[in-house]
């Protein structure tokens, strides 16, 4: 069974209407990132846990979730970077710890090099936008009308991709489908996802605009890093991880074995540790 979601938030970050969570009243803000096609609720075996401890914010991204999707966004990673800086402005948090996964870690990742003052540490998920390999779905996802066929809406579709992302797919419970399901069918969802995909990815892999950008930059990045990726992840190769640790000042990587794209759901406890673990770090 899934957790109790926290009471759904909006704020309006220029003409888009945000949903966001936040939870905690105490500690320093945690601001979580989420990935391509997902939500706020990916972060539910993990919300109330960092809660305990800060004051914890999560946001749908623009296209995704409950936030508005506008139909001539652009939805490429320096259009999100600055959609994230500006929702931490509305809010005024002047600094958090910075959490992205997957697309929200090359997301992440962008915050923490154009906007370091922001970012105070920062946790890295199975990131995307540390070289061009990626999941053939997905760069066939990128090519016009294929990408529109391949991901037309259905819940087995829904179930089918979810269950590819995870080593054991007996953590992805029929509620998580349905969530996902009822979030994809939002009016302009999938325009938006294939929008998103698209200013990334192509045929060939993830485009070099957006990783051969980020992995120039992480040299420049001074907060210190946490990376965390799934042995088996299937999405975004393991071997990304090494990129990151060799190019990041600060940086330490854990690999979690028997687990794939989606650390955070698959090892929930190990997950919510190191983070909690490397954001008091600095306290010691």
């Amino acid at each position: 069974m899934m957790p109790d979601a926290p009471q759904d938030r909006t704020i309006r970050i220029g003409e888009i209407k945000t949903r966001y969570w936040a939870g905690g009243s105490h500690g320093s803000p945690v601001v979580l990132i989420h990935g391509l096609s997902c939500h706020v609720e990916d972060w539910l075996p993990n919300f109330n846990a960092l809660a305990e401890h800060h004051r914890v914010y999560a946001l749908d991204l623009p296209g995704h979730g409950r936030t508005d999707k506008p139909a001539r966004a652009t939805y490429g990673a320096t259009y999100l970077t600055d959609f994230v800086r500006d929702f931490m402005a509305a809010l005024q948090i002047p600094r958090a710890h910075v959490v992205g996964h997957s697309m929200g870690g090359a997301v992440a990742t962008r915050l923490a090099f154009t906007h370091g003052e922001l970012v105070d540490r920062l946790v890295l998920v199975a990131p995307a936008g540390l070289g061009p390999q990626v999941h053939l779905s997905l760069r066939l996802a990128s090519v016009p009308l294929l990408g529109e066929r391949l991901m037309r809406l259905s819940r087995s579709g829904i179930a089918s991709f979810a269950r590819m992302t995870v080593y054991d797919p007996l953590v992805i419970i029929e509620e998580k489908i349905d969530c996902d399901y009822e979030l994809a069918a939002q009016p302009g969802a999938l325009e938006a996802v294939l929008r998103t995909a698209r200013s990334g990815l192509n045929l060939l892999g993830q485009k070099k605009s957006l990783w051969g950008v980020n992995t120039g930059r992480l040299p420049y990045i001074t907060a210190p890093v946490l990376v965390i990726w799934g042995r088996q992840d299937p999405i975004l190769p393991v071997a990304h991880a090494e990129v990151a640790a060799q190019a990041l000042p600060n940086a330490r990587v854990q690999i979690l074995d028997a687990c794939g794209h989606v650390p955070m759901l698959e090892k929930t406890d190990a997950f919510n540790a190191l983070l909690l673990d490397f954001f008091q770090e600095k306290n010691e």
